[in-house]
């Protein structure tokens, strides 16, 4: 059985079930129960969940996002991180999930697209911003060789009835499109079959750019 670990925030928590649940038969998904939240959370308390947790050494992938929260906007101040504490709390995360899980493969997933006229304007998110800090992020681990889950991109755009609000994906259809994303990328760098994965008639290349459509 293949190990895998996913961290992040609230984006992750709607999809996490249904990757644990696809991969079964193949894998140990591990996560925490509680919401990552900010990047800088993720840093302080990711040892401890891998204890808390028993999570083994030896887990072949680590999936994980962070960022949704740090561009989070209230009340007329700026975002919550700094653009520069948030390039640094993401190099501080890439060192220690590997200090923790030495033989993990590692996958960055970018915060995903939100519906700017959704929110309010005293709490609130722009993509401006998102867009922004996933290019830091990008920016941190792409030279690192992690590999970039693009998030943003898939879910520019998506139909509808895969929100369930202007910042979550907690619908049939959400789940469907952000968990088959995780699962086929997990697929393809573990080498994990097709007809292995308890989602029917699943193929990882229907996750691509193109059939996705951005």
């Amino acid at each position: 059985m293949k190990k895998i670990v996913l961290l992040g925030d609230s984006i992750r928590m709607g999809y996490d079930k249904y990757v644990k649940e696809a991969l079964s038969d193949v894998a140990e998904v591990y996560y925490p129960d509680e919401n990552c939240r900010f990047a800088a959370n993720l840093l302080r308390f990711v040892h401890d969940w891998k204890r808390k947790g028993s999570w083994p050494d030896d887990v072949d992938l680590v999936h994980w996002n962070a960022g949704a929260w740090d561009v989070l906007k209230m009340f007329g101040e700026d975002t919550l991180s700094t653009p520069e504490y948030y390039k640094l709390c993401i190099e501080r995360i890439d060192r220690r999930l590997r200090l923790l899980f030495p033989k993990a493969k590692m996958v960055f997933a970018t915060t995903a697209n939100g519906v700017d006229e959704g929110y309010g304007s005293r709490i609130f998110r722009t993509n401006a911003d998102i867009r922004r800090f996933n290019d830091i992020a990008l920016g941190v681990l792409k030279p690192l060789g992690v590999e970039i889950n693009d998030i943003y991109a898939l879910t520019d755009g998506c139909k509808e009835s895969c929100r369930s609000d202007m910042t979550h994906f907690n619908t049939d259809d959400g789940r469907a499109l952000l968990g088959g994303r995780v699962v086929s990328v997990i697929c393809n760098a573990l080498g994990i079959d097709a007809k292995d994965v308890k989602i029917e008639n699943f193929k990882p290349e229907d996750y691509s750019a193109e059939n996705i459509g951005y």
